[in-house]
């Protein structure tokens, strides 16, 4: 038996030997084409190749596509598990030509790869072609050996394919096998079509013409092949199966199912274990291509894949989570082809569990009160719809499962009061948002966000991707188009560009479109509604609403914001651990030149707690660990030691990110950190490459701040210390390793200079130098008296001054009176203790210092000192004090 593995590596391995480049699958999520939600076909990350926009370095290619048809217009939800074909998920193998060969060749190929690799009998094989498409009849009948009886030629759109209104299109051909008479069906093109026996498994697509606005029909200078086969149809044909649900890989998950739920299928409850199936490959893709379980867009549909598929686990009788223990099996089937299955394991199953459990709440919740709203409602009846939307809106209860109980008794729900409700609560919330100022500025977005939806965030897994405008703002009113030279936000359906919020910058970039239009990024700021606004400047052409641009973020700036995202993380571990479990975060600022990161703490940081943060934190960054990121109830992430950011709002989910392993201390052998964060970050923690704490300082009372450089920022800033280290070693004539000891050096000999000149200056303040005869004193009412005037001296020097005419004269009064640099005055009066009774040095100096200009003055009864701001009356200052002694 073929295995679908077998088989899709014989297609890939085929093409390759014929000269086509093997392509990965692209993800999930378009990043060319924002009109898809979700990848559809193996052609669509060639788009811009078949249009002539982007240029690869290989002319022919083949790929093995994942792809899920689950909203829009391409849409199987509803008839998966009731039929033999239909699929949410299925992966397309595909051969292109991009101006290399054409029709003869992609024929050659295709029969050469059916009849000979895969060894399908040629007697059971039909063909279609577009009926106007002679030459690729030809080519059938002159490689096949067909006959024109099993050459059956459609005059319809079905076998004539277009890119859309406008762009290349060309014929198809489709090949058929007959899977015999015990099927009821016929031939495409009678009325049986519909049935089962012939199975169509590979479209051919000859792209052959350019199609104008006006219908219009011009051949194209270089026609391509764009091609896809079924996978799973082909290996139910190969492996002799009338379903693909019975192909080995359905049966291994279906088996798992059986073993998780407890019993084996039924014909009556195998749709049920067939939508399992099915629906676990279209969440754990979606899931490990950055889609996420919402109420909005990719996610409300990823939404709808999970529920379905746990309501189908509980008709079979599973009251408990039961589906994410499914993942390992997926991945053990399909990780060897797609390797983000292994790399994503754990998060897709904590993604799913956390869905089901949030699941099986609602629905026990819900259906309770359903049955009691329902109440007196028979068969034929309909549900009203404000009863259906209190049901949504209180309590968390889906439309679609309140149909689905309901369908079961034949009751309905009225669509239309539902809409109503719905409208008139977003009415209310508008209201609630209008305002002045910046709430009439909110009231745009929130607008906006009503009008075109949230905006779906494509940047943890691209920096670039095509988007949609939805709407234009200019001066906070919303625009049909901005021109050349004009300034504005321009919101687009999906960006990868990360909206400021969390403390991390918005991102920057360029937009551009395919009529020429050059517009800059120059911020991109989270808004109402989930509205990411890209504030711009259009440098060329012009942006109208419907446009579609290809968005580009700054790389080297996102990267380095990412490593200082990353290392805040880190640096906030670190400090609990240098500085105690107290420390929690206060705020940050992640940009791409430095970090920021405010914290409670009582005291400044020593120099060796500082270092000590900076060596933890770069151990882990030497690790190279990945970083990890998990989608998790916030609860559970709190319980597993998950800390929250400063200033973020949390839903029901979040994100878990996680870095390092501990080395040292009560955690070593466990993650190192793990906080709540929707920021963005380095995959893996070398990334950072260093990190250089920079300062630390006083925010508030209780919260400190450091301030971090990091990667190339923190290089170079080491870089100019050891630059400014060899200047200084220059001058000082030694190298940058004795530069401190010659420093220490000079520092003290400085001192020992200051001292010897304040040494001598109060000698020639005094009376000259050593030996010179002492100052002489007066008598004033029987009182010695020295009064002197100095230069030079700093106001600390004048008690010194004081203390030796104190000696000098034995009994008596000594004023000094200095004139600073900057024109006021210090004053200081001694009073010897004999003569304290009598005369106050503290009254004394006061006068003194009402003669400076200033007021009081301190001290004690022998030592007294002051100051005032007129230097010019120091004179003035010795006579107010010689006065008061002689009255």
């Amino acid at each position: 038996m073929t295995s679908v593995n077998d088989i899709r590596s014989t297609f890939l391995d085929f093409f390759a030997r014929n000269g086509h480049e093997k392509v990965a699958s692209s993800p999930l999520v378009p990043r060319n084409d924002p009109t898809l939600m979700f990848t559809n076909a193996g052609m669509v990350q060639f788009k811009n190749v078949f249009t002539g926009l982007e240029k690869r370095p290989y002319s022919r290619a083949t790929t093995s596509q994942k792809c899920v048809r689950a909203g829009g217009k391409h849409n199987d939800l509803d008839n998966v598990g009731f039929t033999a074909r239909h699929l949410t998920f299925f992966e397309m193998l595909g051969n292109f030509s991009f101006g290399d060969y054409f029709k003869e060749q992609a024929i050659e190929l295709a029969w050469s790869l059916v009849t000979k690799e895969f060894g399908l009998d040629k007697s059971r094989l039909l063909v279609t072609v577009y009926h106007t498409d002679d030459e690729a009849a030809d080519y059938w009948k002159k490689i096949a050996g067909l006959g024109d009886d099993r050459i059956i030629r459609i005059a319809t759109s079905d076998n004539f394919w277009s890119m859309g209104d406008t762009g290349p299109c060309g014929p198809c051909s489709e090949i058929f096998i007959d899977r015999g008479e015990h099927i009821w069906g016929g031939p495409p093109g009678t009325p049986e079509e519909d049935g089962d026996r012939f199975l169509e498994f590979w479209n051919l697509v000859f792209m052959q013409f350019e199609q104008s606005a006006d219908g219009t029909q011009e051949p194209l200078p270089r026609p391509s092949i764009d091609t896809g086969m079924g996978l799973e149809r082909m290996a139910s044909i190969l492996q002799g199966v009338e379903s693909v649900f019975e192909t080995d890989m359905f049966r291994s998950i279906i088996d798992a199912t059986a073993s998780v739920i407890g019993h084996a299928p039924t014909e009556e409850n195998k749709a049920s274990y067939r939508v399992i199936a099915d629906h676990l490959r279209s969440m754990a893709f979606l899931v490990a291509d950055g889609v996420l379980p919402a109420n909005e867009g990719r996610g409300y549909v990823l939404r709808r894949i999970m529920r379905r598929a746990m309501r189908h686990a509980t008709l079979l009788g599973s009251n408990a989570p039961a589906i994410f223990k499914l993942v390992p099996t997926l991945v053990r089937e399909m990780g060897q082809a797609y390797p983000d299955l292994v790399q994503g394991e754990v998060m897709i199953s904590e993604t799913i569990r956390l869905e089901e459990e949030r699941f099986l709440r609602t629905l026990s919740r819900g259906l309770q009160i359903l049955e009691e709203e329902a109440t007196g409602l028979a068969q034929g009846d309909t549900l009203a719809g404000e009863t259906a939307f209190k049901l949504y809106d209180t309590y968390g209860f889906p439309l679609d499962l309140t149909q689905d109980a309901l369908r079961l008794r034949g009751i309905g729900v009225d669509q239309g009061g539902f809409d109503a409700a719905m409208a008139r609560q977003k009415a209310e919330a508008r209201k609630n948002w209008s305002g002045s100022g910046d709430a009439a500025t909110s009231a745009v977005w929130f607008e906006v966000a009503d009008r075109a939806g949230p905006t779906e965030f494509l940047g943890y897994e691209t920096e670039e991707s095509d988007g949609a405008v939805v709407a234009l703002v200019r001066d906070g009113t919303s625009v049909e188009a901005l021109a050349a030279g004009e300034e504005g936000f321009v919101i687009v359906n999906q960006t990868p560009f990360y909206g400021e919020s969390g403390g991390q910058v918005g991102d920057t970039g360029t937009m551009e479109g395919e009529d020429g239009a050059r517009v800059a990024v120059l911020d991109t700021i989270k808004q109402a509604g989930g509205v990411f606004a890209h504030r711009v400047r259009v440098e060329a052409g012009r942006v109208a609403v419907g446009d579609a641009l290809t968005l580009k973020v700054n790389h080297a700036r996102r990267a380095s914001i990412r490593a200082n995202h990353s290392a805040t993380h880190l640096l906030h571990e670190a400090l609990r651990e240098v500085l105690g479990s107290h420390v929690a975060q206060k705020g940050s600022l992640v940009s791409p030149d430095r970090l920021r990161f405010d914290f409670s703490h009582t005291k400044p940081m020593s120099d060796a707690e500082l270092a000590e943060v900076e060596r933890m934190a770069n151990a882990i960054i030497l690790q190279n660990a990945p970083v990890e990121t998990r989608l998790m109830a916030v609860d559970d992430a709190v319980k597993a030691g998950a800390m929250a950011l400063f200033g973020e709002k949390y839903g029901d989910e979040v994100r878990v990110v996680s870095m390092g392993t501990a080395l040292e201390g009560d955690k070593a052998g466990q993650t190192y950190s793990m906080e709540l964060c929707g920021g963005t970050h380095v995959r893996r923690t070398g990334e950072i490459g260093l990190v250089r704490l920079v300062q630390e300082t006083s925010v508030a009372a209780g919260v400190r701040r450091v301030e971090a450089l990091t990667a190339e920022g923190a290089r170079a800033y080491l870089a100019e210390q050891e630059n400014e280290l060899k200047a200084v070693a220059a001058a000082l004539k030694v190298s940058p390793r004795d530069a401190l000891a010659r420093v220490q050096s000079l520092v003290e000999e400085r001192k020992a200079l200051e001292r010897q000149l304040a040494e001598a200056r109060q000698k020639l303040a005094m009376g000259g130098s050593a030996g010179a005869p002492a100052a002489e004193a007066e008598e004033i009412a029987g009182v010695k008296f020295i009064g002197r005037i100095v230069e030079g001296l700093q106001p600390k020097d004048l008690r010194g001054l004081v203390d030796q005419g104190k000696k000098q004269i034995g009994s008596g009064v000594v004023v000094i009176v200095g004139a600073t640099e900057d024109g006021k005055a210090g004053i200081a009066v001694g009073v010897s203790d004999d003569l304290t009774g009598r005369v106050s040095a503290v009254d004394l100096v006061r006068i003194g210092a009402a003669a400076l200009g200033g007021q009081g003055g301190g001290g004690r009864a022998d030592l007294a000192q002051a100051g005032g701001p007129d230097g010019t009356q120091v004179n003035a200052a010795v006579d107010a004090i010689r006065g008061h002694l002689a009255s």
